[in-house]
Formats: C-alpha cells, structure tokens, sequence
C-alpha cells in the first residue's frame, strides 16, 4: 500500500473529530491527485478544521480538482458548496466560472455567495482565448457589481474585493470598462453604512484611480 493510500485510510478510519483533523492534514500536505475523492468528501463533513485543510490540499493540486469537484458537488450540502466554491476561487480556473457567476447572486447560503463574488476577481484568464476572455470578464463585471447590492455585509465586501482585483485585469484588457467600477465605487460611499466595506471601497478607489493615472 502507498503512502498517500495509507494517508486515505487513516482518514476513512478516524474516530474523532481531532483525528479526523491530523488525518486530513497529514493527507492534504501530500498534494497527490490520488487525494481528490477523498478530500472532496471531507468537504461535506461537519468539521470545519477538517473542511479548511481539505480546501488547502485541493487548491494546492489545482487545476485536476475542478474537474472532479464540478462533477461530484453536493448541491443540496450547503457547507459543502461553500468549501467547494472556496476551492474554486483558490484555483481560478475559468472551467468553474459559470458556477461562480451564478452562486454570487442566486445561493442562499451567504458564505457560498461570499466565496464565489470573492473568487470572480481571481480567475486565470490566461487559460481562455482573448475573443472568450474579454466576454467573461463583462460577465463577472456585471455580476459583481450586482452582488455589491446584496442584502448580507460580507457579500458586499467580498464584492469589492473581486472588483478591485478584476480592476487590475481591465486595466490592460479592456480599460473602457473601469469607469463602470469607479461609477459603483462612488455610488457606495454614499450609501454604504458599513464602516470596513466603507473603508475598504476608498482603499479600491485610491489603487483604481492610480491604475488610471498609471495607464494615462
């Protein structure tokens, strides 16, 4: 038997909530594909320490779990969509884009909506071809700007977190669109009433506003 078997069934064989932890850990550092299956299920258990060494094993293996993961989500696990879409923003695979896109203005869950807005400013756009990148980022554009209306606070804010990053991209594929966040960003410090997202928006406004000044 592998060592990385060996590491999976002693995952598959802990008894404890703190052994389940060490197992998952200890399997997570390995950073072996045959480790996917087995951490993705990790994902659905209710241990979070367990869920979050899960989700940093599956981001550093990267791109072979989306794939895997797109395939195998429990759509009708909420804390497990929220895992899940948490490894998906931590690759930034384009492949797993549509489910972002969606799961920012339409879950339930806030944390999934949270993880995904978050996520839409750290795609790789280098892996889709320029004619595709330049829809998909309109795409993620008009669904972070939206999700800055969401109803919970830390959607808001990670909402601003992935315009200020998709800003950086713009910036050199497509800079006749960074008015439309810089419209958004002025818009919200006039009606934003939560002080860190308040705060974090003038941060974005002054990094915006010098990647224009930057470019001109």
């Amino acid at each position: 038997m592998s060592n990385v078997q060996q590491l999976i069934e002693a995952v598959n064989q802990a008894d404890s909530a703190d052994l389940l932890l060490k197992t998952v850990e200890d399997l997570a550092k390995v950073g072996d594909r045959a480790a996917i299956p087995t951490l993705v299920e990790v994902l659905g258990f209710n241990n979070p320490g367990a869920a979050v060494a899960a989700v940093d094993g599956l981001i550093e293996i990267g791109e072979p779990v989306v794939d895997y993961l797109l395939k195998n989500l429990d759509s009708y696990n909420y804390g497990a969509r929220a895992w899940a879409t948490r490894v998906f923003a931590g690759i930034g695979d384009p492949a797993a884009l549509d489910l972002l896109l969606e799961a920012a203005v339409t879950d339930f869950s806030q944390s999934v909506r949270r993880a995904a807005a978050k996520g839409l400013g750290s795609i790789i756009w280098s892996k889709l071809s320029p004619e595709e990148a330049l829809g998909a980022q309109e795409k993620v554009l008009d669904t972070l700007l939206l999700a800055t209306e969401d109803g919970e606070w830390v959607v808001r804010y990670a909402a601003v977190v992935g315009l200020e990053s998709l800003s950086k991209t713009l910036a050199e594929s497509q800079p006749d669109l960074l008015p439309r966040i810089m419209s958004k960003f002025q818009e919200l410090i006039n009606s934003e009433s939560e002080l860190a997202i308040y705060a974090r928006i003038q941060y974005a406004i002054q990094k915006l506003g010098a990647t224009g000044r930057t470019r001109s």
